[in-house]
């Protein structure tokens, strides 16, 4: 969402203000106002949090690029960046933005020629932006001088860790001796990425324009139930309900993006496939077949979870369980953006929904759930469409409206009219008859979420030396036995061996925990609060656990 304010009502140079008026951009984003408001947050480390989407490539680059020599031709600002993707984005960025300044840019990415690389570092490039695998290869070959470097950002701070580059960030940032500031900027704050901003940066100030990560005042969330047997059919159906002008559908592997790309093209769709195993070239060729209108779909893994800047994608279209929420709230900022409303939806069968109702309990995400649409629902769809055309636009002459009236007068109109109708209809997908596989796969889950009679409900073997909590949530709070286990287990930071007996109630529940497990309770209270589990008290043990008394016959048995 823009603000009120200008980007000339700060003190910029009229050369930025000249580049930022060509792109028409006239209002800062609140995370750019959080970064021009200051001048000093320029002088020492900084740690922003900010959704994916906010505008945050800017917010860092105007102010290091406003303090710059005009036509520098030594490295002073190095941004590192998870994917390629991303590092080249933001390289143009920096390349619109500081061309009337005169600094050259340098990309150093993997899967493009080194020597031309070598050749931009050479050339004087002020502004490097890169992979950090690819940046310490050039430090190690001597083409990169790291000790040049006054400024340094990790964009994308959490997924670089994710990526597993932790070693390769230590050896950069040890070799830049000079440096004078290190900003991190990350959509999510890990334990991980505290644990790297405490180790390298000093002191750092912080800003942060995310209360719940989770939650996009942009984004409609949408969960459909698809049939875990006919997955495909079911997000077919859901594209054709939904109709997403520009669409990215996440996968869990390379496998499934190519094998799925493939088929949605057998089925009609303009799909196109984006994945780690493709070369640079057939990267960017997908890309652009997006952005040009050539592709309506782009079937992407996680590489491609990050840093995209796809300007009008109104779809994000999740095929299966995410692996985390990190993951799913990064995968959802592809699409409303800069302001634009967008919508995420996630394909989930009957056994998936319940996994992701505790992955998302204790955020404030308002998700609709709906089974996935049916072939009768979409042929519904389909004819009101065709009806709603055929008034809006009207045929022109009156010697169309005399043939029609002549039709209708005539014995076999009908017949005639139905001809017209299916000439309509052809090429037009219809969708699959999913219907009965999702309710029946619907009705099986409840059935199995159904807490069992007493003699047949297994029980965790006890915990020696246990200490049992009582939580103050139960089933009318949505929780059943699993997530909450789940729940727990992330919230203490524990094994599931350190959890016996669950007993759920409704409006609340009765766990036995180990020793170790019972101890981290208030030290990781917030952590529970986190997972939805903010208020709990310690249980008096009962008495006579060797006895059992003569249970009451009860009448409402199930």
């Amino acid at each position: 969402m823009n603000t009120n304010k200008r980007f000339d009502q700060y003190p910029l140079r009229d050369e930025l203000l000249s580049a930022l008026r060509r792109k028409g951009f006239e209002h800062p984003m609140p995370v750019q106002v959080s970064m021009l408001e200051d001048p000093t947050l320029v002088d020492g480390d900084l740690i922003v949090q900010a959704k994916t989407g906010s505008g945050k490539t800017l917010a860092f680059a105007l102010p290091l690029l406003n303090r710059m020599e005009f036509g520098e031709r030594s490295p002073k600002v190095l941004v590192l960046s998870p994917t390629r993707e991303l590092a080249l984005q933001t390289a143009r960025e920096f390349q619109w933005l500081g061309y009337d300044l005169r600094i050259r840019v340098a990309s150093l990415v993997g899967g493009m020629d080194m020597e031309r690389q070598v050749k931009a570092l050479r050339e004087g490039a002020a502004v490097v932006v890169g992979t950090p695998g690819r940046v310490l290869d050039h430090i190690r070959r001597g083409t990169f001088r790291a000790d040049l470097v006054e400024s340094l950002v990790l964009d994308e701070g959490d997924h670089m860790l994710d990526l597993g580059f932790k070693d390769e960030l230590e050896d950069i940032m040890a070799a830049m001796t000079q440096v004078e500031r290190s900003w991190l900027f990350s959509a999510t704050m890990p334990e991980e990425v505290v644990t790297l901003a405490k180790q390298y940066l000093d002191a750092p100030r912080k800003i942060s324009l995310v209360e719940d990560a989770a939650k996009h005042d942009d984004i409609v969330q949408r969960a459909y139930i698809i049939p875990a047997r006919r997955r495909f059919e079911g997000l077919a159906n859901v594209l054709l309900f939904e109709r997403p002008r520009r669409g990215i559908v996440f996968c869990a592997t390379k496998l499934q993006t190519q094998e799925l790309a493939e088929r949605l093209c057998d089925e009609g769709f303009k799909a196109s496939a984006l994945h780690g195993d493709m070369t640079q070239r057939e990267r960017n060729m997908a890309l652009e077949n997006l952005r040009r209108g050539r592709s309506q779909i782009l079937v992407a893994t996680d590489v491609a979870a990050r840093g995209l800047d796809i300007s009008g994608v109104s779809h994000v279209i999740q095929f299966g369980l995410p692996g985390c929420l990190e993951t799913f709230i990064h995968r959802s900022g592809r699409t409303g953006r800069a302001g634009q409303e967008g919508r995420n939806l996630i394909l989930l069968t009957a056994r998936e929904a319940g996994e992701f109702r505790g992955m998302i309990r204790g955020t404030s995400l308002e998700v609709e759930w709906l089974p996935a649409p049916d072939a009768e629902e979409l042929e519904s769809l389909t004819r009101a469409e065709i009806e709603r055309w055929c008034l809006e636009n009207p045929a022109e002459g009156e010697d169309y409206m005399d043939w029609a009236e002549e039709i209708l007068q005539r014995e076999d109109a009908q017949l005639i009219v139905a001809g017209l109708l299916s000439r309509s209809f052809e090429g037009i997908p219809k969708g699959y008859s999913i219907q009965e596989d999702v309710q029946a796969e619907m009705a099986r889950s409840r059935r199995a979420d159904r807490p069992k009679a007493r003699d047949q409900r297994p029980l965790r073997k006890l915990v020696s030396g246990s200490v049992t909590m009582r939580f103050s949530s139960g089933r009318e709070d949505g929780w059943e036995v699993g997530p909450l286990l789940g729940a727990l287990c992330r919230g203490l930071g524990i094994r599931r061996e350190d959890v016996g007996n669950i007993k759920l109630k409704d409006r609340c529940a009765f766990v036995e925990l180990s020793p170790y497990a019972a101890s981290q309770i208030e030290r990781r209270r917030d952590n529970l609060a986190r997972e939805g589990l903010d208020g709990f008290s310690r249980s008096e043990p009962r008495q006579n656990h060797g006895t059992q008394r003569p249970r009451t016959p009860s009448r409402n048995r199930y």
